[in-house]
């Protein structure tokens, strides 16, 4: 059979599937055949540097030859087996992460991604404490299933409502239109003054778990503040409540540590995790749970299950993938390329009348437009401006792949970039930034 022309590709893909956060007839999908290190390539001869890691989580690169040679040789072992069995990969991986996980996380509950791993977390959370309710940020978002779309703050959650009871929103400490403080200092201490006021009004004793991603990723890249992580945790340790970080796009090496939450020097009750966990080459997902909470469910039955918890096949992949990771000191890299990314941001705020504000740990890391001297957002809260769709398109045209969310262009390339490539992909932003300066208000 030959291979489908582009058109082929597009049309029949419009035509007999449904694509995520769109209305199908309006979509120009992006047609990929195959993808190498950190580009993509399209049906044409197209070739387009991944700078966004597709969705932040091909975390070590496109099809890296160690990886594709295990899963290959994973292929004649055992593909599946059901989830009650005990398997020599899931003894040997679980026990290779509780090693990698630090403190009393020691014990997994796999899953299949992100979203299923919050939603088990909020079900463990539930079982172990006995409350139901479930704290989480407006700025955030925590997938698209049940109750992970009702833990997500952003507005992809309002036409999934109403949801299940019980799940209440606080502020960030990076609020949208105003801050708790000019400082660090006082953004956490006024932050958590206000929650303190809220979890005293909803009632300690009814309140589980509250869920953070501990870098906030789709909603602006938002770092916690100094002392911010260790203060929050002291604050729910002393009403019982269990923190849960939501390491699925800060996991694995995006920040440059293995973990967001380390670079807050805290350990949470419970973490979820997944896309660079296999690197999206195979889905997969966990919820890393501390030594108190496995100790509940030696006793108690954990009312969850998934057809494919710990599937073998998966865990052989994430296992190659976590060790190529760590042998090729990927993580490491990430903290290199650090103040190399933030000097290209800088370069791009001084040059550019049209950016506002940029920000990054790691290789996780964005821009934000405005629309005039006095630092209006570019774009409103949940808002459009059609210059966002025509800088889409340079990118597109100009051989870059990224994500464009609201007024903001995000730059989270694979963790294998070299400084040669993150310089090419910000040239190709540089002059996409000159089409925001054309609609900049003087």
């Amino acid at each position: 059979m030959s291979a489908m022309t582009e058109q082929e590709i597009v049309e029949l893909s419009k035509k007999h599937t449904l694509f995520s956060w769109s209305a199908t007839g309006k979509v120009n999908p992006l047609p990929v055949t195959d993808a190498r290190g950190v580009w993509l390539h399209g049906p044409n001869g197209q070739k387009w540097l991944d700078f966004n890691s597709q969705l932040m989580s091909v975390n070590i690169g496109h099809s890296h030859p160690k990886v594709v040679a295990k899963m290959k040789a994973a292929c004649d072992k055992l593909l599946f087996v059901y989830p009650g069995a005990a398997t020599e990969v899931r003894a040997r991986f679980s026990q290779k992460l509780a090693t990698l996980f630090p403190g009393d996380l020691n014990t997994f509950f796999f899953t299949l991604g992100g979203a299923e791993a919050n939603e088990n977390a909020v079900r463990a959370a539930r079982l172990f404490t006995g409350r139901q309710k479930i704290l989480s940020r407006y700025r955030s978002y925590h997938g698209a299933t049940g109750n992970a779309i009702q833990l997500t703050g952003d507005p992809r959650r309002w036409p999934n409502e109403p949801g299940g009871p019980g799940f209440v929103k606080v502020m960030d400490p990076t609020p949208w239109d105003y801050s708790f403080g000019a400082n660090d200092e006082q953004i956490v201490e006024n932050n958590l003054r206000y929650l303190d006021e809220v979890i005293r009004f909803e009632g300690p004793n009814t309140i589980a778990a509250m869920f953070i991603e501990s870098v906030t990723g789709t909603n602006g890249i938002l770092i916690p503040p100094k002392g911010y992580l260790k203060k929050l945790k002291a604050l729910l340790d002393s009403y019982g409540i269990l923190l849960v970080c939501d390491e699925v796009m800060a996991g694995w090496g995006r920040t440059g540590k293995l973990f967001g939450f380390e670079h807050g020097d805290i350990v949470p009750d419970m973490v979820t995790t997944a896309k660079g966990l296999t690197s999206s080459y195979v889905p997969l997902g966990l919820v890393a749970v501390s030594d108190r909470i496995a100790a509940h469910f030696q006793n108690n039955v954990f009312w969850g299950g998934l057809t494919y918890n710990a599937h073998p096949f998966c865990l052989e992949v994430a296992e190659a993938v976590v060790d190529t990771l760590l042998e090729e000191k990927m993580v490491e890299h990430a903290a290199k390329l650090e103040p190399v990314m933030r000097a290209h941001h800088e370069r791009l705020k001084a040059k550019h009348r049209s950016v506002r504000t940029y920000r990054n740990i790691g290789l996780f890391g964005l821009i934000e437009l405005q629309k005039n001297a006095k630092g209006e957002r570019l774009v409103p809260y949940n808002g459009a401006h059609p210059v966002m769709g025509k800088i889409g398109d340079f990118f597109r045209n100009n051989g870059l792949f990224t994500m464009i969310q609201g007024g903001t262009i995000f730059s989270n390339p694979p963790l294998c970039i070299t400084e040669a490539e993150l310089a090419t992909g910000f040239e190709i932003v540089d002059r996409a930034l000159s089409l925001a300066d054309e609609v900049f208000e003087g």
